[in-house]
């Protein structure tokens, strides 16, 4: 049985966590089942949380020798029962990544993947490889490679989910905070695209100045004296009732609701305990943020926060939607959906305190890649 290298994090009921690399085998695919030759895999902000939980990064330490390879560091004080449902568990990690077909079942679906660079979204990809039902490959045109497809999941079709929602709920406008990130950057293109009202939220100017350059319309950024009166105005011009919160915590989703409010309730006649009748939603999907998310109620009654996960959404919608926005993905990695990295990482690297601080950190404009090549 083939045998594959693989990355896995576990965090002990006496608040450790170890990120392991470890030798597994290759299982022996099912018939609806294929096994790919990882050969790119990103780091994306949605992967730390798996990977590292509440763990205090700045005191980790490296055993990585013959013997063992393994990276430790303790978890804040009290953060145990945050993670409670995961502790003592081996867990693999990476949500997503690209590569090669090398293996597949006996049906006719997998089969018909031999040999083809297909993404994969599986919550296992950093591993030299992976086995995986034919319902979670993306596969990509001729010429395409492994690193140009390797972020077609989490952020492409998380931009694209969220303009099928703001449409699927009866909204007309979006709301999308922490903007200038790579999933900002593609929400802003399919929304240019598409005629969609966007109103980008960022923290400091050069963030500003990206969204410019790729012709973003509304930009509000929330370091300046003048944010509250820039976000009114320019949800008071595109009237969006629908935001996507990456941050978490904090008040910034309190004041979007609380401007949505103001907006919608400017125009009211007569006396309305209630509020706006308009429903005003703010989905969480990130937690850049670990703060409490704090709700200063000024926007009437008829609102809602909740959280929001790309899975959840693509089971509400039909196979053949799902089909539809994979070849979109495919047919614009290179324009719409393109990804760029600072770095690409061995397994190694990837678990060296100091790089994992630099990824950690989750900067505007850098993303890494690990290849499980490298160093092999």
């Amino acid at each position: 049985m083939q045998r594959t290298k693989q990355l896995f994090s576990n965090i002990s009921s006496d608040g450790q966590l170890e990120f392991s690399l470890l030798e597994v085998d290759v299982p022996q695919p099912q018939a609806h089942e294929v096994i790919v030759r990882v050969e790119a895999a990103p780091i994306n902000p949605s992967d730390m949380w798996p990977m590292f939980g509440p763990a205090n990064l700045g005191e980790a330490s490296l055993d990585y020798s013959d013997a063992k390879k393994v990276l430790t560091a303790p978890l804040y004080p009290g953060m145990t029962a945050r993670v409670s449902s995961r502790l003592d568990q081996v867990l693999p990690v990476g949500n997503e990544g690209a590569g090669t077909v090398v293996a597949a079942g006996d049906s006719d679906a997998a089969q018909a993947l031999m040999g083809k660079t297909v993404a994969v979204l599986t919550g296992a990809t950093y591993a030299e490889y992976c086995c995986v039902p034919v319902q979670a490959c993306m596969v990509h045109n001729k010429g395409t490679t492994a690193a140009q497809a390797a972020s077609s999941f989490v952020n492409p079709l998380t931009a694209l989910s969220m303009v099928e929602t703001m449409r699927m709920e009866g909204h007309t406008a979006l709301v999308h905070t922490a903007a200038a990130s790579g999933l900002g950057q593609m929400l802003n293109k399919i929304c240019l695209a598409e005629g969609v009202p966007l109103v980008n939220i960022v923290r400091k100017q050069e963030q500003v100045d990206i969204l410019k350059e790729i012709g973003a319309t509304y930009i509000c950024d929330s370091s300046s004296e003048t944010f509250k009166q820039d976000l009114l105005a320019a949800i008071d011009e595109t009237g969006a009732t629908l935001a996507f919160d990456a941050i978490g915590g904090g008040d910034l989703v309190s004041d979007i609701l609380a401007t949505m409010e103001r907006v919608g309730s400017k125009d009211a006649v007569g006396f309305n305990t209630y509020g706006s009748p308009a429903h005003k939603q703010v989905y969480v999907y990130g937690s850049l943020d670990f703060t409490p998310t704090v709700l200063n109620r000024a926007y009437g009654m008829t609102w809602s926060v909740s959280g929001y996960l790309l899975m959840q959404f693509l089971g509400k919608i039909a196979p053949q939607r799902v089909g539809e926005l994979h070849k979109r993905v495919a047919d614009e990695i290179n324009t719409t959906f393109a990804s760029h990295y600072s770095d690409e990482l061995s397994f190694e690297q990837a678990m060296t305190p100091s790089t994992v601080l630099q990824y950690n950190a989750k900067k505007t404009g850098e993303k890494f890649l690990i290849n499980p090549a490298l160093g092999a």
